[in-house]
């Protein structure tokens, strides 16, 4: 009976070590600079939230956020170097939905898996995005824009900042759902995607306020619709597609979450979540995201595992039908 307590006692004892270690770590998080691999271009939409978030971290913390952009081959090398990191929270990784969702179904060989070697930190933000056209453009309404796009056939072109991008595989999902056949012209990037459209290279494209907004101000493109079930917040003027004529239940968004390499000890996961959630709850932070047409999105890592299953699904019925492949 005494072993049998002892065994016991010493159990409890390790269970009890292990916690107090555990909340020890928490406690003691950060203790030097935090690096977030970014998979998006310096200037970008994700990239200027990231650095609206850092900045709040940065004062909560006392210790600085690091970024590292890392834009190429489809954010391949975001995710590979952040799998190959510690996972001890001081290096994060940065991805959207695609990279997430549809890397996996466009690419035979991967350098990481979505969910053997990351796990889910937080959810930043999601955006619906825009149908981006020429500010000379003659389509007021969607019937007139989808008239003009079945009148020209497959000579009707559309631009996306890479294939298998959400701006590619919105506009996949739109072709399916209007019996419309474009012509994909992919840019490297949004920063020559947007330009193109206002000189009329391509007849149009889906973006975000964020990435294409300068190009907006400078009168060359303007918003046709948000592909959105309401009105997207800070932009009230710009109709949904129901309110300019085109499908009620078509939508297009996105969201970015950030994530660690699988590993990384529950209680700094933990304080990770519970500090950027904080973060986007701040007025301040709110009010700066509206602005670039982003809605703060807090959830818990479970959630967004949960959407990060439920997004393969949709975006790899969208990439088996449409027969594409980056291999």
């Amino acid at each position: 009976m005494n072993r049998i307590i002892s065994s016991s006692l010493a159990a409890f004892g390790t269970i009890t070590l292990a916690a107090a270690s555990s909340a020890a770590l928490a406690q003691a998080f950060p203790n030097k600079p935090v690096k977030v691999i970014a998979a998006y271009p310096t200037g970008s939409g994700p990239d200027a939230v990231l650095r609206v978030v850092g900045d709040k971290l940065t004062k909560m913390w006392g210790q600085q956020i690091l970024i590292e952009n890392k834009p190429t081959a489809n954010g391949l090398v975001a995710g590979e170097q952040a799998k190959r990191s510690p996972a001890d929270g001081y290096t994060l990784l940065m991805m959207d939905d695609a990279h997430l969702n549809a890397n996996p179904r466009l690419y035979k060989q991967m350098p990481y898996d979505t969910v053997k070697d990351f796990e889910p930190i937080a959810r930043l933000y999601q955006t619906y995005f825009f149908f981006v056209v020429p500010a000379n453009a003659p389509w007021k309404t969607m019937p007139e824009f989808i008239a003009a796009a079945k009148a020209k056939g497959d000579k009707f072109t559309y631009g996306s900042w890479g294939i298998g991008s959400v701006g590619h595989l919105g506009v996949v999902a739109f072709e399916n759902a209007t019996g419309l056949n474009m012509t994909h012209i992919p840019f490297q990037g949004v920063t020559l995607l947007y330009p193109a459209i206002g000189n009329n290279e391509v007849d149009w494209g889906f973006g975000t306020v964020a990435s294409s907004g300068a190009v907006a101000r400078s009168g060359k493109i303007r918003y046709l619709a948000a592909a959105a079930p309401k009105r997207v917040v800070g932009y009230p003027d710009i109709p949904t597609i129901a309110e300019a004529g085109g499908q009620a239940d078509f939508e297009v968004r996105s969201w970015v979450a950030i994530l660690a390499p699988r590993g990384l000890p529950p209680a700094i996961s933990a304080q990770l979540n519970a500090d950027i959630n904080k973060t986007l709850a701040d007025t301040d932070v709110r009010d700066r995201l509206a602005t670039m047409g982003f809605e703060p999105m807090p959830s818990t890592p479970a959630e967004i595992a949960q959407a990060i299953e439920s997004g393969g699904k949709r975006l790899g019925g969208l990439i088996e039908r449409a027969k594409i492949s980056l291999d």
